[in-house]
């Protein structure tokens, strides 16, 4: 289905080599600043034709807002949104060779079963360029999540090929133990990701951005490809989002990543490398997240001395907790915790290359694939923005989600 989110509801439309692509966003709160200048910045991230490691495609990805706002401020109904295509070139993808193949480990063969017909150039739905619908709309939810939870959303890429950031070592099986790793979740903004060090592979730190750019460029002289890893963290999540059993948090964070093309993985906090160490390391103890006063911290105290006042009137102070640890991820039962959550998301190498492979037609007659057409020889530079995106459009859905809950809770609490 191309619809995405219950309470906050995005339906996409659009082909690779169309008019144009965008979508609908259904349960915007009213009353908020929007204009196109809040949603540009991240369409610029993820448009192509950004260096010599992307595809050379020459698209600006303009947004149009069509509907849903008034003098820059929300009306609370659907949103439409809208990009044109200005460099499709559909003629790329006719012919006997491009035509009459499917690309090995594209969607060629299984949509035209699917569908019985499909789109011929570009993949169609299938396409990278379906994604921008996602960045759009992910940067409305994003923007909401700010001005009200000071929620931030960061990605950046932690691997291309066999070049890692973080390679697991003997001490640090998986980054959630690794100290620079947790530092740099806590620290780490967009403006640092799109450094000029770090661009145009989106890797913080210059060294492995370098070395992860000499990767892609290897293959793409090669007119192979290659594919890679990205990181994100969540921060100042609200606690208590997540609908268990069958929506808990990472559950919906696992949808929505393997929902963008050529994702092949999604592991949370310490993930696969957390399966190789035992309990007593990899539980995170938890901790007040109050500061106790000495007469009650059980350090040098009586045990029958009294407790201090409360400083906040009659009041008590909330029974709040954090982990010493997070190899959790800041999920626990499928439920936010408060603590940063992070994972990872696998992205495969792109299907379409320039090289010659030995396949067969629709007919399943033997042939040579040469493909054509402009292609990215590694996703994951500007797979950073979608990554966000989708991380947004979870996050916001649980916020909506979470907050009509409270709210009906409120009001019979008011009754009493």
């Amino acid at each position: 289905m191309s619809t995405f989110g219950r309470a906050f509801r995005v339906t996409t439309y659009g082909e690779s080599h169309c008019a144009s692509v965008g979508c609908i966003v259904d349960g915007c709160p009213p009353g908020m600043k929007l204009t196109e200048a809040d949603i540009q910045p991240q369409l610029t991230r993820r448009r192509p034709g950004q260096s010599a490691l992307t595809t050379p495609r020459d698209e600006k990805d303009r947004v149009q807002i069509q509907s849903g706002t008034e003098f820059g401020i929300t009306l609370g109904t659907p949103i439409g949104l809208m990009v044109k295509n200005e460099d499709h070139r559909p003629q790329d993808y006719k012919g006997d060779t491009m035509a009459g193949f499917p690309r090995p480990s594209h969607a060629d063969y299984t949509y035209q079963e699917k569908y019985g017909v499909r789109a011929s150039s570009g993949g169609g739905r299938s396409s990278a360029r379906e994604t921008i619908a996602r960045v759009a709309s992910g940067a409305i939810a994003e923007k909401y999540l700010s001005l009200v939870h000071g929620v931030e959303i960061v990605a950046f890429v932690s691997s291309v090929g066999n070049e890692e950031l973080f390679p697991p070592t003997s001490t640090h099986p998986t980054p959630s133990t690794n100290p620079t790793f947790l530092k740099l979740l806590d620290t780490i903004t967009r403006e640092e990701v799109d450094h000029p060090d770090y661009l145009p592979v989106r890797c913080p730190s210059k060294e492995a951005a370098n070395r992860m750019a000499d990767k892609i460029a290897e293959f793409r002289d090669k007119k192979d490809s290659i594919g890679g890893t990205v990181t994100c963290v969540i921060r100042n999540c609200p606690v208590g989002l997540g609908e268990p059993c069958f929506d808990k948090m990472e559950a919906c964070l696992a949808q929505a990543m393997l929902s963008i093309p050529a994702t092949k993985g999604f592991e949370i906090g310490s993930g696969f490398g957390g399966c190789t160490v035992p309990g007593s390391i990899h539980n995170d103890a938890f901790v007040s997240s109050v500061p106790v006063p000495p007469s009650q911290s059980g350090v040098n105290a009586s045990p029958d001395a009294p407790p201090e006042p409360l400083t906040n009137g009659d009041k008590p102070r909330p029974n709040r907790l954090k982990t010493r640890t997070n190899n959790s991820g800041g999920v626990q039962g499928g439920i936010s915790n408060g603590a940063p959550i992070y994972f990872r998301v696998g992205f495969k190498p792109p299907a379409t290359i320039g090289q010659a492979q030995n396949t067969v037609d629709f007919g399943g007659k033997e042939g040579v694939l040469e493909a054509k057409g402009r292609h990215d020889p590694c996703v994951v530079p500007r797979a950073v923005a979608i990554v966000e995106a989708m991380a947004a459009l979870v996050v916001m859905d649980a916020v909506m989600t979470q907050g009509s809950r409270q709210s009906m809770r409120d009001a019979l609490q008011n009754l009493e």
